[in-house]
């Protein structure tokens, strides 16, 4: 299937591959330092357009990325969540982010819900790992509730060496479990 006609719904969000209409919320959810204080810090831009891009790249490169998280009702851009296995990463992960006035009011775990079922049924992995630093308390309680277990420490690829980061995370046998309650 094109990239461009990869789309999937839930009860109040469309998860898509970014795109440039994407940019100006993007770079403004990238600037904000709290949002970004887990995910490599605030970034300028400049900086945003290069990660959109690398993020759209890896799209077509390896077939799946980070969707953009949309409301259905509005078509407005809340954050990015979904697929993610850049070159040295400790795992195949889901990660997540959503920009602070859409926080707390359950768009990351229907996100999150769709994209493992999609890494699963559509990619095919046996593994979904989530690095999260040990002082996210939000993401960890995300986490838990996927039904995903603390497994460790792991270690990121340059440049994101530095960070502290575990790995949250489950089996493919254990998601196909654990999304019965969903």
């Amino acid at each position: 299937m094109a990239v461009e006609n990869i789309r999937i719904e839930t009860g109040r969000l469309i998860l898509r591959p970014p795109n440039a209409d994407d940019f100006d919320a993007w770079a403004d959810f990238q600037s904000d330092a709290a949002t970004m204080t887990f995910i490599g810090g605030a970034k300028s831009r400049a900086e945003s357009w290069r990660d959109l891009c690398a993020m759209v790249g890896a799209w077509h490169v390896r077939g799946f990325a980070m969707f953009s998280l949309i409301l259905k009702d509005s078509g407005q851009w809340i954050g990015r969540i979904g697929p993610w296995y850049p070159d040295g990463w400790p795992g195949t992960e889901i990660g997540w982010g959503v920009a602070p006035d859409f926080a707390g009011k359950g768009y990351a775990l229907e996100a999150a819900v769709a994209s493992m079922n999609y890494a699963v049924d559509t990619l095919g992995w046996s593994d979904i790992c989530h690095t999260i630093d040990p002082a996210n308390r939000a993401s960890i309680r995300l986490a838990e509730r996927l039904g995903s277990t603390n497994r460790g420490a792991t270690r990121l690829p340059a440049p994101y060496q530095d960070a502290r980061v575990d790995d949250w995370g489950q089996s493919r046998d254990q998601w196909v479990e654990n999304r019965k309650i969903f």
